[in-house]
């Protein structure tokens, strides 16, 4: 059974009455067989056939909830398997011979007999319709909890993605001497990857880009405490060792055990560009990997220490940041995208790359930003946030 058989998904309880209900109720065929043979079945035929006639109901009942659309390919041999037990059945335990004239003694029997039979009827159909009713109304109960807990989980997602925004940086503003874009594509509502690109004095920028281990709302939440933290930061320090310091030290020790790897870069006005690893990927400059010091993600115990790097972006020269997204998406063969594919498209536009990513086989959260210094000192231009182009 695969993970979405509903076998799987419902109550034991409930599965269980359920197919108790199918035995009883179709067990009847096998009193309706007695009855047809006016009570002359063989005792041990009789008990057999009723117990089968429950027993390949509760199959096909099973084996088609299982199967679904393809019931058939199981139906079919079930069915065939039934004709041939009951045939043998028959011809080894034949029916009593009929008699041409009952006496009073016989005829009481019969009566009996057929008696049981109706009443055995009875009981079956009640004892299916009570299990059907119970099943129907204890699983009415569990479909409207869910679409309940449903609902509400649904707000809170909604929630999430709202507060989400934080890891977007505003639109509209300018880097003077900077060409700057950034995409971010989630794999489901909430992503756990952040990133922010802020102005600081002098006219340089200050990027931090990183991925918080987990999905779903604590990874949300998580992303929006390190967010506000690399805001906070930003105001007394734009230099990205301690930055990340400050944000191991804000995530280590704390009840839910979060971790996340960060990178952070000051590129000065000049282009000289100073950036500190906390277990995240290299960025590229120009096509070329970055080779960092490695450290420990943020929210580590023994982690916390970072050594900077130093090198020059030159004027149209490219820095590409990437999270673990690109590399790791997946097609359906199983292939990662890997670093080989990542590297030689990084000099491409930051959409350019996500949507590469994405054709390819989207397994988790895409980020990528770009920093290009422009030639003139003088120019500037606008940060932009450009979707993804729509996939086939």
């Amino acid at each position: 059974m695969n993970a979405a058989n509903p076998w799987r998904t419902t109550p034991r309880k409930s599965v269980v009455v359920f197919l108790l209900a199918v035995f009883f109720v179709f067990a009847t065929f096998g009193f309706a067989n007695d009855v047809i043979d006016m009570g002359r079945q063989p005792p041990l035929r009789f008990a057999i056939g009723v117990l089968l006639s429950g027993l390949f109901a509760v199959s096909y009942a099973f084996t088609g909830v299982t199967l679904r659309g393809k019931f058939w390919k199981a139906f079919l041999p079930l069915f065939a398997l039934q004709f041939v037990i009951m045939g043998l059945l028959t011809n080894w335990l034949p029916d009593a011979p009929q008699s041409v004239q009952m006496g009073a003694a016989e005829t009481e029997l019969l009566h009996h007999r057929l008696t049981f039979d109706g009443l055995a009827t009875v009981a079956g159909i009640f004892l299916g319709y009570a299990g059907f009713v119970f099943v129907f109304i204890s699983e009415g109960r569990r479909h409207i909890r869910v679409h309940t807990e449903m609902a509400k989980l649904e707000g809170e997602m909604a929630a999430a993605r709202q507060v989400q925004q934080l890891i977007l940086p505003e639109r509209g503003e300018s880097f003077p001497g900077f060409a700057v874009e950034s995409v971010y594509q989630p794999a489901q509502q909430v992503g756990g990857d952040f990133f922010q690109i802020l102005p600081v004095g002098g006219g340089g920028l200050l990027i931090v880009v990183g991925d918080v281990a987990g999905k779903g709302l604590p990874a949300a939440m998580l992303v929006s405490m390190l967010v506000g933290s690399i805001r906070a930061t930003a105001e007394d320090t734009d230099d990205p060792v301690i930055m990340l310091r400050r944000l191991h030290d804000r995530l280590v020790g704390r009840a839910f055990g979060g971790f996340a790897t960060a990178l952070a870069a000051h590129i000065a006005s000049d282009g000289h560009v100073t950036i500190a690893n906390a277990g995240h990927l290299s960025p590229y400059l120009d096509g070329r990997e970055i080779e960092l010091t490695g450290a420990l993600p943020l929210g580590i115990e023994g982690g916390g220490r970072y050594d900077a790097k130093r090198f020059e972006l030159r004027p149209g020269s490219r820095l590409t940041f990437y999270s673990d997204g690109v590399v790791e998406a997946q097609n359906q063969k199983g292939e990662l995208f890997g670093f080989d594919r990542a590297k030689a498209i990084s000099t491409q536009s930051a959409a350019s790359i996500v949507e590469a990513a994405v054709r390819f086989g989207q397994a988790d959260d895409i980020t990528v930003v770009t920093i290009e210094r422009l030639v003139s000192s003088e120019a500037s231009a606008t940060l932009k946030e450009e979707p993804v182009p729509a996939t086939a």
